[in-house]
């Protein structure tokens, strides 16, 4: 079902569709859901691989945002947190309840954030999380092992989520195609197709593996390419003006001594007026993010010297245990699609997160903004916008309750295959038949080899980097490791897609390449 070859069967033998979804990460992946468990023709395809960019990068959290509370804007917080408490109905496997705890060293802020997370227990209402407390300078010294004592005052508990972002890409990805979606990775949309009257009704596409090219006809085609967005619209009016600013917010990742316990650390002033988060992920601690707004993107942001000081230093405040450069086990960055302002603001915390749709006079859909938490919602209004304008019949959205692939209900977390879910069993079974499979890839690591070949025959991962960066996420959590594992990883690849000895060649300077940006430099 997810070979490639059988997806571009589908397509060769399909000319027409009702959705084409332009990009494949949380928005788009989204769109292409909703589209085919509504009953319509879709195809998604996606210029590299599902989530490469913002969607793989994010902070690991299913939230509501406490800061967008501060902020006042309650009717996202409201909608964010009703969208988290499905995530984690549909996506048991990779969302989980997660506590945090704000750590107070002023009387004051013990009592302001005690009552202000009152009011985010309340708005999550019935698909609540757990209640927020506040604990004991005791408690909160023993909770968090690392924290600052100095001037402690206690803390605040309140809970969120957490998830593995870009496996749940891949497994809303699966869903659509069991769904009976057509959902390709590696195929660049080149051109936008339009009718003698200039309306938009169909693309023209390169699967970027082959160079073959495809035309493609559908009734709606949805733009939801992140901060890619100003390129297709620009596709479709090369006059049109820029609707995208980039911020670029990045993370560090450490070794678990630094958050050795259960709870994560929300550090609610920085002293750029943001939040800061320490984050336990796949036994590892996730610090940040930035917010730095860039006038230009790419495919690969690269972390910014400033902005790795700052997370350093801001952790270094409340830890006892000095972090510096030579702990980071990887670091990566990401871009947030923010909309562009008129004024030309510097401060992207007076930029909107909520999502907006533009709907352009060829009859091109764009989705911008938004946030992983809220992709389901996003996808549905994008749908209803689409019908709304009558360019299909009207059907109701059924995803507020459909499970998403490997979703299946209580998780044993007692081992790392848990993320896996219903598939588990599967790559035990991989395992059982080929006992050299489970081996592990490398002495620092729990990932096994048959976890590779999952992802090139059940996943869609076509590349080294597919695998490293969004099945198995080696190189989010031990950069160093991953560049050293490319070769094994290459061959196993190259023996799954009877690929020969100068593609294997290609694909490890390539993946080197890119996983040299995630190893921080340490000044001599």
């Amino acid at each position: 079902m997810f070979k490639r070859k059988t997806l571009i069967d589908k397509l060769k033998a399909n000319t027409q569709f009702d959705v084409i979804v332009i990009g494949g990460g949380a928005t788009g992946l989204g769109v292409a859901l909703d589209s085919a468990s509504r009953g319509f023709k879709t195809l998604l395809l996606e210029q590299v691989d599902f989530a490469k960019g913002t969607s793989s990068r994010s902070t690991k959290l299913v939230h509501g945002g406490v800061r967008y509370l501060a902020q006042g804007n309650v009717d996202l917080v409201r909608e964010a947190l009703y969208e988290r408490g499905l995530m984690l109905k549909n996506a048991s496997h990779l969302v989980s309840n997660q506590s945090f705890i704000i750590p107070n060293y002023k009387w004051w802020d013990n009592f302001f954030y005690t009552v202000g997370l009152k009011v985010y227990d309340f708005l999550s209402g019935k698909l609540s999380f757990g209640k927020s407390v506040r604990i004991s300078k005791n408690e909160t010294e023993t909770r968090l092992g690392t924290i600052k004592q100095d001037n402690l005052k206690g803390g605040v508990v309140y809970h969120d989520g957490q998830f593995d972002d870009s496996r749940l890409a891949v497994n809303i990805a699966q869903t659509a195609i069991e769904q009976g979606a057509v959902v390709l990775n590696h195929f660049k949309v080149k051109k936008l197709l339009k009718n003698d009257v200039g309306l938009i009704n169909g693309v023209m596409a390169q699967d970027t593996e082959t160079d073959e090219f495809y035309s493609v006809n559908a009734n709606v085609v949805i733009n939801a390419t992140g901060v890619f967005t100003d390129e297709v619209l620009k596709m479709d009016d090369a006059t049109a003006k820029n609707r995208i600013r980039p911020s670029q917010g990045i993370h560090l990742v450490l070794d678990k001594s630094f958050l050795p316990g259960n709870d994560a650390i929300m550090i609610p002033k920085t002293d750029d007026g943001r939040v800061l988060f320490l984050v336990p992920w796949h036994n590892r601690a996730v610090v940040g993010t930035t917010d730095t707004l860039l006038d230009s993107h790419s495919l690969e942001p690269k972390a910014l010297d400033k902005e790795i000081d700052f997370i350093l230093e801001t952790a270094n405040r409340y830890l006892t245990k000095t972090v510096s450069k030579k702990d980071v086990l990887s670091m990566f960055a990401g871009l947030r699609p923010l909309a562009a302002s008129n004024d030309k603001s510097e401060k992207t915390k007076e930029i909107s997160r909520s999502h907006k749709i533009i709907v352009s006079n060829s009859g091109l859909i764009t989705i911008t903004g938004g946030k992983w938490t809220t992709y389901r919602r996003m996808a549905q209004d994008a749908m209803n916008k689409a019908m709304a304008l009558g360019k299909l019949p009207q059907v109701k959205c059924k995803t507020q309750d459909l499970r998403i692939h490997g979703s299946n209900g209580p998780v044993d977390r007692s081992e790392h295959l848990y993320i896996y879910g219903t598939d588990r069993s599967s790559i035990k079974t991989l395992i059982e038949a080929s006992p050299e499979l489970g081996e592990t890839l490398h002495p620092r690591l729990e990932f096994t080899k048959a976890e590779v070949v999952w992802a090139v025959r059940n996943e869609m991962a076509r590349t080294i980097e597919d695998v490293l960066a969004r099945r198995v996420r080696v190189l989010f959590l031990d950069a160093q490791a991953a560049i050293e594992i490319a070769p094994v990883v290459a061959s196993i690849l190259a023996e799954e897609l009877q690929k020969d000895d100068t593609w294997r060649q290609e694909q490890i300077s390539s993946f080197v390449k890119v996983a040299s940006h995630y190893v921080i430099s340490i000044d001599d």
